[in-house]
């Protein structure tokens, strides 16, 4: 590699080290507008997030994403962490978070046209023998919103990896032209990072017991023989780079002595956790209700009443029927312990409290129900809420539209002539194309945003605070985009369009926004599909 191209892929990594500093910024602030209750909270992430940027643009001269990183700081001095964020201040805020995204977007399109304007913070590395697919695949995932770069030496590799790890690399096991080449570069590359990377494995020549147990050892988590179609394996790569970071568990906990509950709070904290402390019993119907919680910690022993009578309480209430309750108490009888836990407690800790032995109770029966809740919850096929979800937070949208007088709006998604796919390229194809296009639902709308399978081959999009017009324009892009993505079935490729159908709530019921954006929907199959419309007032 001679001088001046080692001069430009640094130039690019610490360009990347910019963008990637200032999307930080603006997902910080995407968190203070999603909840301004809880703005103050992140004051100090924004501040710091910011101050970061500041730095990282001036040491590498990106004068523009500096001049906004300063603007955002200045606004930020005389905010105090313990008081609200005021609407003219917001608003400034707000002018000025859109100024670095501009200038975020600006470098993001000078690097390629064709790109969607939204990376993942980190890249994805493909190192392929077959070249073609490797460009095939980067052509593929830059659809997805994912910044992949492909590899033809292992040195380039292990020496891009040092510069910017990466969430996760697709390698061939030949890669480098011998057998087990590719293995032999993961171990060598998974030596530089205190954590390893998430390698996905394939192979057109070995599937061997060895040459598996090897790839296992070294981060393998996929390993594909033979070698499959860039659909699944952009499936896959989708697993293993989770953007998102994994929302903190809910914890309520419910003790009457205060000083308990304040160190219980303190250890949740610390742990990630987020908590909500009572020590009235009284308030646990109101605090189930404010709160939500995902998970209930109850002491055993309280004035007036105790905490299986409180368990079985909050069991008669279907919505919490899943959710694990855990006792405390200082009770050591353990036929006293199990009684409790067949009055609806999952698990008893004694006290004193181990902090280690706690959060790790907390950690397994958290993503236990979160498992469960999902498997209530959700479509198997595409991981996007059920029909039945769908509807349940339509309703709720509606009454917090009411409640902060703001706009909402309705979408019903029908991939065109999807029976005709089945028909032509075999129901697997067509599932698919169904996981495809909820992935690129899910990378372009926003978190607040709610997206379902209403059924069969139609999708639902609810999407709070939003006008009609923006609606339109969010998912006329969507649906131009995706009518790009190349389709792949063996080795014939072609391509799929949707109609959508949009109706912003107008003050009527769910069912009454449901049938408008269906009609909406009908509307746009009766003018040829492949558009949007908007629903008539």
């Amino acid at each position: 590699m001679n001088d001046e191209s080692q001069k430009e892929k640094l130039r690019q990594h610490f360009a990347r080290r910019v963008t990637t500093q200032a999307r930080v910024v603006l997902d910080t602030w995407q968190k203070i507008r999603d909840d301004r209750s809880q703005a103050p909270a992140h004051r100090d992430d924004l501040t710091a997030a910011a101050d970061k940027l500041v730095r990282y643009a001036r040491r590498f001269e990106m004068d523009s994403h500096a001049a906004a990183g300063e603007l955002i700081l200045s606004l930020l001095t005389d905010w105090h962490q313990d008081t609200p964020l005021d609407d003219a201040k917001a608003k400034a805020l707000e002018d000025a978070t859109e100024n670095l995204r501009l200038s975020t977007q600006r470098r993001t399109d000078q690097d390629t046209s064709s790109a969607p304007q939204q990376y993942r913070r980190t890249p994805v590395y493909i190192a392929l023998s077959n070249e073609e697919m490797a460009s095939r695949l980067i052509r593929q995932l830059e659809f997805f919103g994912f910044r992949a770069s492909a590899f033809s030496a292992s040195a380039d590799l292990i020496e891009a990896c040092a510069l910017s790890k990466p969430e996760t690399i697709l390698m061939d096991v030949s890669f480098g032209g011998r057998d087990n080449d590719g293995i032999a570069t993961v171990e060598q590359l998974q030596e530089q990072h205190d954590t390893p990377i998430p390698i996905i494995f394939v192979s057109d020549e070995d599937g061997s017991i060895e040459t598996r147990l090897r790839a296992s050892r070294c981060g393998g988590e996929e390993f594909f023989y033979p070698a499959v179609d860039p659909g699944q394996l952009i499936e896959k790569i989708e697993t293993y780079t989770h953007g998102n970071t994994v929302e903190p568990y809910k914890v309520l906990v419910l003790d009457d002595s205060r000083a308990q509950a304040k160190y219980m709070e303190t250890v949740l904290k610390k742990a990630g956790m987020t908590a909500h402390i009572i020590t009235d019993p009284m308030q646990i119907i109101h605090a189930l209700e404010e709160f939500s919680p995902e998970i209930i910690i109850l002491d055993m022993y309280m004035p007036g009443c105790t905490g299986m009578e409180i368990a079985r309480v909050i069991r008669q209430q279907d919505r919490f029927h899943s959710v694990p309750i855990i006792y405390l108490s200082a009770e050591e009888d353990v036929s006293k312990q199990l009684h409790a836990m067949s009055l609806g407690g999952d698990d008893f800790l004694t006290k004193p409290i181990d902090p280690k032995h706690l959060i790790a109770t907390l950690h397994n029966r958290g993503r236990r129900a979160r498992s469960l809740l999902a498997l209530m919850i959700r479509d198997s096929l595409t991981g996007l809420f059920n029909h039945t979800h769908t509807l349940h937070l339509l309703e709720q949208e509606i009454v917090r539209a009411r409640q902060k007088d703001q706009p909402m709006c309705f979408a019903m998604i029908d991939i065109d002539f999807f029976k005709k796919v089945n028909d032509t390229f075999g129901h697997p194809i067509g599932d698919r194309i169904l996981r495809s296009l909820s992935m690129f639902l899910k990378q372009r709308l926003r978190k607040t945003d709610h997206i379902g399978r209403y059924g069969g081959e139609e999708f639902a999009i609810i999407l709070p605070n939003t006008r009609p017009g923006d609606a339109r324009n969010v998912l006329n892009e969507i649906r131009e985009r995706f009518s790009e993505l190349t389709q792949q079935a063996g080795d014939r490729e072609f391509n799929v369009t949707f109609s959508c159908g949009i109706a912003d709530w107008q003050g009527e019921t769910a069912q009454a926004l449901c049938e408008r954006a269906d009609r909406a929907l009908y509307t746009s199959k009766e003018h040829g599909r492949n558009c949007v419309t908007l629903a008539e007032t």
